[in-house]
């Protein structure tokens, strides 16, 4: 086959997964196909099949190819500075859009919603971040934002650090969430005392800490409130408040 069949055949290959999205949406792609596309947004002349499935095999899943960075993404080869930019711009863009799907709504009927969006955004980091969620009187989501980044515990995060942007953003209630690399979604002992030393801080501002979501590798993070961790920690600060 010269230079021009090739150049053909290519082109003809793209279209059809294009025409084959544009028809059946994303369910009939495979995981493959989904990040060939992805490539081919930087590339578009470039035949990405061989690569989106070195990329697969290297990183083991959809999820961590499109968490990778553009410099680990450029390691797989096929791959440079063009459709790495694509990659990495399109999972940007989706959890900016998971994150304003929330804002003004109510946290008790988007609980699902907010799970999505830091699942989506946490689930494959390799350090562990703590993010907070600020909601009004009426639990309406205000913003998210990120409080600390590193080891998680009461001793490397102070309630400051947390009551301080739920003041400035008028916060009446907080949800907090952090997630665990391991994938093990089971609080430690310094979770659960961090959890008590951030609620003994908010109900003195007379903010309401809600809960507190760990987040693995499932697709369904643990909730202190659900497992009654909340509850507890409430009866044994009442004493002190």
């Amino acid at each position: 086959m010269d230079k021009d069949d090739w150049q053909k055949k290519g082109v003809g290959h793209r279209q059809r997964l294009r025409d084959k999205f544009l028809d059946n949406g994303l369910d009939t792609f495979s995981d493959s196909e989904v990040v060939e596309m992805l490539l081919v947004l930087g590339t578009p002349r470039k035949d990405c099949k061989e690569a989106a499935r070195a990329a697969l095999e290297h990183f083991g899943s959809l999820s961590a190819v499109l968490d990778a960075s553009p410099a680990a993404l450029q390691q797989v080869g096929g791959i440079g500075s063009k459709n790495s930019f694509a990659v990495s711009f399109v999972q940007a863009v989706s959890r900016r859009y998971l994150k304003q799907r929330l804002t003004d709504k109510e946290y008790v009927h988007s609980s699902r919603e907010v799970a999505d969006y830091l699942v989506h955004s946490m689930r494959d980091l390799k350090r562990e971040v703590f993010i907070a969620i600020f909601l009004d009187a009426s639990h309406g989501i205000i913003n998210s934002q990120i409080i600390a980044e590193g080891t998680i515990a009461s001793n490397t995060i102070y309630p400051r650090e947390l009551i301080k942007p739920a003041l400035d953003h008028h916060a009446a209630a907080l949800v907090v969430a952090h997630n665990h690399p391991s994938g093990n979604l089971m609080p430690s002992e310094a979770d659960i005392n961090l959890t008590r030393q951030l609620f003994q801080a908010c109900a003195l501002m007379h903010i309401q800490l809600l809960d507190h979501l760990i987040i693995g590798a499932g697709e369904k993070p643990y909730s202190f409130a659900d497992h009654g961790v909340m509850l507890q920690i409430r009866d044994e600060c009442r004493q002190y408040l």
